[in-house]
């Protein structure tokens, strides 16, 4: 595999790569995701145990707070796809979306009760909305079609580095300093700053694809038809994943499981987030290339088992470490598997010119089902208990695996 870090002007479109190669701006998206990360991990690393243990939320106010985290960022994707596609200049909304989010790292430094922090929160998300769409789309544009999962998987892995480093990076802070929330905000801002800068100086205004019939010179450009976006190989695997989200509750669940069952001191909270991070870095490229040898809907289906597997070991680990350590790591294998093969196997079966709004709906139907899942799961925790909970979830989820193959067969992608 090869890296191509070459300057280049920023308002070109660059070449799609071919013969394997990782083009530059999947690299420099990389490294945007990957400052961006820093800074909204550090963050979220914190909250779930912050909210419940220093707030004192409720299993079901934080479930609220979770969904929301998951997704308010719904409301937006689609749109944020439907005006690269539009105006075929993606640069510009996902930098938006990227600005949005350091905005939001600033009002939670201010941000002083519930309502000020759930405003600071929706922010962030929405602006991970506008921004999510638009830069898997200029990967996919920008990569040879064959290596799709190798170049999506290179992002995530840079992708995770940032967000191994967040949480470790509260962890020292907190660690050093006694209440030190306020300074894991104020460096979680400059972070979030210099990945806009990033995004704005060295990423291009234009993706590699190549319309059918290119617009003169002040010609509007045609408009987005959802009967084009919406393939029926799309609509299988928007629907199958919308699916399988609704099973998938936030890893916070999880982790406050284990804590409850006595596997680790409430101080190594943000740890775990860190074990994640790093199995889902080791295995983003080789999950990659796996999608791409055996097929990309195997690995984006199958890859819910680990998941499940994780949700067992939450609910009959009894407090041994060797369970701790198994859900943290089958989380980072979850993600490695499934995070970016949605995007590759969503944006390859529309057109080009439509690729984003094609990857924007795959991935709102997931974040609206994750959502849903949040809050449900908070108020199922409430009703029967975490393990009662952790293992009804596991079950359904292990049912609707062999499922979601079945009506995904004919995908073939």
């Amino acid at each position: 595999m090869y890296l191509s870090l070459s300057d280049r002007p920023t308002t070109s479109a660059e070449p799609r790569q071919s013969g394997g190669r990782v083009s530059r701006t999947v690299v420099t998206l990389g490294i945007v995701s990957l400052l961006t990360d820093i800074s909204s991990e550090s963050v979220s690393a914190i909250l779930p145990l912050y909210l419940t243990a220093v707030v004192g939320l409720s299993p079901v106010a934080y479930g609220l707070i979770d969904g929301l985290y998951q997704g308010v960022s719904s409301l937006v994707r689609i749109a944020a796809g439907w005006a690269a596609d539009r105006t075929d200049r993606p640069q510009p909304v996902a930098l938006a979306g990227y600005a949005m989010s350091a905005v939001a790292r600033l009002g939670l430094i201010f941000a002083g009760g519930f309502g000020t922090i759930s405003a600071a929160i929706s922010l962030d998300r929405v602006g991970k909305g506008v921004r999510t769409a638009p830069r898997d789309a200029m990967i996919a544009a920008s990569s040879d079609p064959a290596h799709l999962g190798r170049s999506f998987g290179v992002h995530r892995a840079l992708d995770t580095i940032g967000a191994t480093l967040g949480p470790l990076l509260a962890f020292v802070i907190l660690w050093r300093i006694a209440d030190g929330y306020d300074t894991v905000l104020v460096v979680s801002l400059g972070f979030a700053v210099l990945g806009v800068a990033t995004m704005a100086c060295f990423v291009p205004f234009r993706t590699g694809a190549v319309r059918r019939t290119a617009p003169r010179l002040g010609e509007p450009r045609p408009k987005v038809r959802w009967r084009t976006v919406l393939t029926p190989g799309l609509m299988r695997v928007t629907g199958v994943s919308g699916v399988l989200a609704l099973l998938t509750i936030g890893d916070g669940f999880v982790y406050l499981a284990l804590l409850e069952t006595g596997g680790f001191a409430a101080q190594w909270f943000p740890v775990l987030y860190v074990g994640t991070n790093l199995a889902y870095l080791a295995l983003a490229v080789p999950m990659g290339r796996l999608a791409d040898r055996v097929g990309r809907v195997k690995v984006l289906v199958l890859g819910h088992l680990p998941l499940a597997v994780a949700y067992l070991c939450a609910a009959t680990g009894s407090g041994a470490l060797w369970t701790t350590c198994a859900a943290v790591l089958l989380l980072g294998v979850f993600y490695a598997a499934t995070d970016g093969t949605l995007a590759a196997v969503a944006g390859q079966l529309v057109p080009e010119d439509v690729r984003a709004s094609g990857i924007a709906t795959a991935q709102t139907a997931v974040a609206l089902a994750r959502l849903v899942a949040a809050t449900g799961f908070g108020l199922l925790w409430y009703a029967v208990g975490p393990r009662v909970a952790m293992l009804a979830v596991c079950a359904v989820l292990l049912a609707a695996i062999p499922a979601g193959l079945a009506v995904m067969r004919r995908v073939v992608r």
